[in-house]
């Protein structure tokens, strides 16, 4: 019987080592450092927006809705850095989490959105750890990993610079 109980004792704590170092290793799905879960959403005229065409690039996907005051507030300026940091590599990425397309198209009208905004869903938010609340920003480096999130209205002087170091590194090849 005693030694039953050491096999067994020894036994459950290899499986308990043994998933402890697994989980040290590969940090849960959209957690800082895992990579980035990816998807396939439609965009607002339809076409299909894949995560994984990005590759390479630094990504800030921005969840956001059009009745969110912090959303409406970021926004602009997400706008501004599309226009002066794409071209070093940067993608704004807006998945919009309105239950319909009429009042994020307006939106985008009004506020001359310049990078593709799609339709966001449950499962797509669930993978990215759920979304709570609005806004939440999620800053993706040119390796596919999760650089940051940001919960709620972001300091936005401090994302930039994260944007501006993850801008810095080498293009993936």
């Amino acid at each position: 019987m005693t030694r039953t109980r050491t096999l067994l004792l020894a036994l459950l704590l290899a499986a308990v080592a043994f998933v402890a170092i697994v989980h040290r290793r590969s940090p849960p799905r959209g957690a800082q450092g895992s990579l980035a879960p990816d998807f396939t959403l439609q965009t607002l005229d339809g076409a299909p927006l894949r995560l994984s065409d990005y590759h390479g690039k630094v990504v800030l996907l921005d969840f956001w809705a059009t009745w969110c005051a912090p959303c409406r507030e970021e926004i602009p300026r997400f706008v501004d850095w599309q226009r002066r940091y794409g071209a070093q590599g940067l993608q704004v990425i807006g998945v919009s989490m309105d239950d319909s397309a009429g009042p994020v198209q307006k939106f985008n009208r009004e506020f001359g959105i310049n990078y593709p905004v799609a339709l966001g869903n449950q499962e797509v938010a669930s993978r990215y750890g759920g979304i709570l609340g609005l806004p939440v920003n999620i800053v993706i480096g040119r390796d596919g990993r999760i650089v940051s999130k940001h919960l709620g209205m972001a300091n936005l002087s401090q994302l930039e610079q994260e944007l501006a170091v993850q801008l810095s590194t080498a293009p993936a090849h």
